[in-house]
């Protein structure tokens, strides 16, 4: 699969030929009680919390390439309304989902 991997539901000059259905990358994270504490003491002085911003992207990414590997078995060349999300499962415990259709996608023959 190329890196075509949208939030919109289409892609400029490309046209949908065969849609495969949704597919999704999910992970669970907890927070460390080293992290709590790191965290607690930058919560103090204010600003972005560094720790939890980290922990964060490492948990989008992971989703992120999951998702991407079950388009690519499914043979996708593309993915299109890709979105993320996020549910506390209890407290310190984070479910982070990233999901969208993955499609086989053609040039349309059209200049975009």
């Amino acid at each position: 699969m190329n890196s075509s991997v949208t939030t919109a539901f289409e892609l400029p000059g490309q046209r949908v030929v065969r849609s495969l259905g949704v597919v999704r990358g999910i992970t669970v994270r907890s927070r460390s009680v080293v992290g709590n504490f790191l965290g607690g003491i930058q919560s103090l002085f204010g600003g972005n919390i560094t720790i939890y911003t980290e922990l964060c992207e490492q948990a989008r990414q992971e989703t992120y390439r999951d998702m991407v590997q079950e388009a690519r078995r499914l043979g996708a060349n593309a993915i299109i309304g890709m979105r993320y999300d996020a549910t506390e499962i209890m407290t310190g415990l984070t479910e982070v989902l990233c999901y969208g259709t993955a499609v086989v996608v053609e040039p349309d023959g059209t200049k975009a």
